[in-house]
């Protein structure tokens, strides 16, 4: 290949972009990756069961709602890859006390349950999760390949 073809096939790769903030839209059920302004990936996503309001105790459904940090990575959990949310954050965990419950945690952004990847097509129509944020397989790749620890995530109806 002479270097015309090379420089061609450089020239029309893809970068990986520098994600710096990861934004989810619960009212359309949206993921956007953001590199400053412009949206470098977005996705559709299945919520918790109950995906309206914030999440307040564990058990409830719901997909928390604010300001948190996706704080690790995890191969090896019960869903095919997935990011750590930090939630329950101080005022989460000082709202669940103050009516007398358990804030919940392990919100995950995450794949399929495992072995159950092929469902994807139908799983990702309908809010499955316990609270989590639930993409395919192959967009979970996309996700942990485009996203590092430590870039916050904001999550809003």
């Amino acid at each position: 290949m002479n270097k015309i073809a090379w420089l061609l096939i450089f020239l029309a790769t893809p970068a990986l972009a520098d994600v710096d903030l990861v934004k989810v839209d619960k009212s359309d059920n949206r993921m956007y990756l953001l590199d400053g302004d412009e949206v470098v990936r977005e996705f559709h996503v299945a919520l918790g069961g109950s995906p309206q309001g914030h999440k307040v105790q564990e058990g409830d459904q719901r997909t928390p709602e604010g300001q948190y940090i996706l704080d690790y990575k995890k191969e090896d959990s019960v869903a095919y890859r997935s990011m750590h949310v930090s939630y329950p954050n101080e005022a989460d965990t000082a709202h669940a006390e103050s009516l007398g419950v358990s804030p919940g945690g392990f919100i995950m952004v995450h794949g399929q349950f495992n072995w159950l990847g092929w469902l994807g097509p139908i799983t990702q129509r309908f809010n499955w999760t316990n609270g989590c944020i639930a993409l395919t397989n192959s967009e979970m790749d996309e996700f942990m390949e485009l996203v590092k620890v430590g870039t916050p995530i904001h999550i809003a109806w």
